[in-house]
């Protein structure tokens, strides 16, 4: 059975802007092996002011903590973003069991900003509806769990790393002739070379899918 890495990329994010809070564990919201796998994003819960501030319009965002910024160690934790009005505008609530899990405490220091992209898997009946799937294809963003969204698939790669490429069709493997990417980033100007490639098609020998998120009109 197919199991698929689904990044999703918001176009629509120019530019990044982090709040300073506080970051508390709490018991009711969940932490399961669903979200240890990446199968399903963890909650969090903020102001609604602001998350007006961050605007996040995929409901999705990153909670940063830093473990040594000299270091550049850190956790990131991607989470779906519930408004909670009893909160107050500095501190986000995450589950319990996941500072304890990354970190060994209940509260940090951290920041929060809107999502540029995550990624999520699947697997089974839910990725056997992507085979088949060509670059430039849309499907429904509910199949991850975001709802009014659409996800156009813009590309992806194999478990080599070997890249699709939309002007190879089918769900083919093959060497072709490259003069530029994806799968090739010439030295010179001019420069070729025979490279193998996946085409445009996704099958069950592809394991990540790229897409850009578009927002639909309702």
């Amino acid at each position: 059975m197919p199991d698929f890495k689904i990044v999703v990329s918001d176009p629509t994010v120019k530019e990044v802007r982090v709040v300073p809070v506080k970051v508390v564990g709490v018991v009711d919201l969940p932490y399961n092996e669903r979200h240890k796998e990446q199968r399903e994003l963890v909650q969090c819960k903020a102001n609604p002011k602001l998350v007006e501030m961050l605007n996040p319009v995929l409901k999705v965002v990153v909670v940063r903590i830093w473990k040594n910024r000299a270091n550049n160690e850190k956790v990131n934790i991607v989470a779906k973003v519930v408004e909670d009005a009893s909160l107050d505008m500095q501190t986000v609530l995450v589950p319990e069991a996941l500072l304890r899990e990354k970190l060994g405490v209940v509260e940090a220091i951290g920041e929060i900003f809107r999502a540029p992209a995550f990624q999520i898997r699947v697997s089974g009946a839910e990725a056997s509806r992507l085979v088949g799937l060509r670059i430039g294809d849309k499907f429904d963003g509910s199949l991850i769990g975001l709802n009014n969204v659409q996800l156009e698939i813009r590309g992806g790669s194999d478990l080599a790393g070997f890249p699709m490429r939309i002007d190879i069709s089918g769900p083919v493997k093959k060497y072709v002739l490259l003069s530029q990417g994806p799968g090739f980033r010439p030295k010179e100007d001019g420069e070729r070379r025979r490279k193998l490639v996946r085409g445009d098609t996704i099958s069950e020998d592809i394991v990540q899918i790229n897409t850009v998120a578009i927002l639909s009109k309702s």
